[in-house]
């Protein structure tokens, strides 16, 4: 029997049948997903079959060592990983998973594909990586640079995922709840890699599709909540919940819109159970006008209580000089307003690389008091130590409102870390606010 990869696949020619292979009359032989390279392979060992194995075509490695230390919860993390190697560990922003993960390269001691979502993520872990004494490869749209320990995004890993898969013995995914999303499963099951790591804060997707997960990478094998970690190895910290009133102008505007809304479900006697009765509105928008009409009224209420007066004002109330505050909203213009209103940097999609650095070097100074941003800060961005949260508006996501936290809890002597969210009373974005904390 031989074995040998193939386009992101398994190629089995021989007389035996094994576990999650069909036969492929094209070519002549049984054929399976990548991903089962390593089942295939235990399989055929505890059943005494003589086979020939020329899958892995691995980059040439040396000795990795690195001096970093764990925690002591880290170090529980690492133990379980390491009993199946393969699986998800799940641990608060700020709480050192690229610092596990370099110790889990040094146990693994073999070529480490490392996958993240953005660009600034690729330059965090190659200055993380360089603590091993070896070259940092980089495989992205703009680099294709192929080393022993190689950093790629998502969509490079996507796209080259046929020919990059059996060239890693392990693989790391960070920010791990990305990789059900869209086409990016198909880099877990074209990759041979039998050792696979995910990291995250955040496990579960609104949408359900992290229960594809375990398929891919492998289940949670270690997981510690912001709440284990404050006081000690995470700032302690406080959520608050502000209430404000939109203007009278604000009101007469908010309802018009909202019962524009209200009234179409009704003449369709349409109930939203779910985020998917949503969906099915927005589909039926193409071809009946009176769905669009309430689309866009329910868009314009949102916006309203989303982007009220009164949410400035308190904003004003809450900056202080004394404390480095961050101000995440869900909307660009409400970013630029916050920040032509009270002299403060913004930071959006269109701020380019280089901006942001000197944004964030004069923030952690001291010389910038506070910044505003969009979702664009909520994940993917080391940001700068923080003690002052304001959530402005955002969605329903746990997620978000998670990873926003976790942009205060960097530790720092005798720091409280306190997130404020701004919410409008008597609308929607009650409920909004509800589903995020719950």
């Amino acid at each position: 029997m031989k074995l040998t990869y193939h386009r992101g696949t398994i190629v089995i020619k021989g007389d035996y049948s094994v576990p999650n292979t069909k036969w492929d009359a094209r070519s002549g032989c049984y054929r399976s997903q990548a991903l089962h390279y390593r089942d295939i392979v235990e399989y055929l060992q505890n059943s005494g079959v003589r086979y020939e194995d020329n899958v892995l075509d691995l980059i040439p490695c040396p000795e990795l060592s690195c001096t970093v230390q764990l925690r002591e919860y880290q170090e529980k993390a690492l133990e379980r990983w390491l009993l199946q190697k393969r699986g998800v560990v799940v641990m608060p922003t700020g709480s050192g998973k690229t610092i596990l993960a370099l110790k889990v390269i040094e146990k693994i001691n073999a070529p480490a594909l490392i996958v993240v979502p953005t660009l600034d993520l690729v330059r965090q872990w190659k200055e993380e990586l360089r603590r091993f004494d070896t070259p940092i490869g980089e495989y992205t749209g703009e680099n294709k640079d192929l080393q022993a320990l190689t950093v790629s995004t998502y969509d490079s890993a996507y796209i080259h995922a046929e020919t990059l898969g059996n060239r890693f013995k392990l693989v790391i995914f960070d920010e791990v709840h990305h990789l059900p999303s869209g086409g990016y499963q198909q880099i877990a099951e074209m990759f041979a890699s039998p050792f696979r790591l995910g990291l995250t804060a955040t496990y579960e997707r609104d949408d359900g599709l992290h229960e594809k997960i375990p398929r891919l990478i492998g289940g949670k094998v270690y997981e510690v909540h912001v709440d284990d970690l404050a006081g000690k190895y995470l700032s302690s910290y406080e959520t608050r919940k502000i209430l404000v009133a939109l203007t009278d102008d604000e009101q007469r505007e908010y309802e018009q819109y909202h019962d524009t809304f209200k009234k179409y479900l009704a003449s369709r006697h349409i109930k939203l159970r779910s985020p998917d009765d949503f969906t099915k509105i927005v589909m039926r928008s193409g071809y009946d006008p009176e769905a669009r009409e309430a689309i866009l009224a329910r868009n314009k209420a949102e916006r309203i209580a989303y982007n009220s007066r009164m949410k400035i004002e308190k904003i004003e109330e809450l900056l202080n000089r004394e404390n480095r505050t961050i101000i995440f909203t869900r909307y660009n213009d409400m970013v630029y307003e916050i920040s032509k209103r009270f002299f403060i940097p913004c930071i959006t999609y269109r701020t380019v690389s280089d901006e942001r650095e000197e944004i964030f070097r004069k923030f952690k100074e001291g010389t910038y008091p506070a910044l505003a941003s969009s979702q664009v800060l909520d994940e993917g961005i080391d940001v700068p130590e923080a003690n002052i949260g304001i959530i402005v508006s955002g969605t329903g996501s746990n997620r978000a409102y998670i990873q926003r936290l976790g942009r205060l809890l960097r530790p720092r002597e005798n720091k409280l870390a306190v997130l404020y969210e701004l919410v409008t009373r008597d609308t929607k974005e009650t409920r909004t606010s509800y589903r995020r904390r719950t």
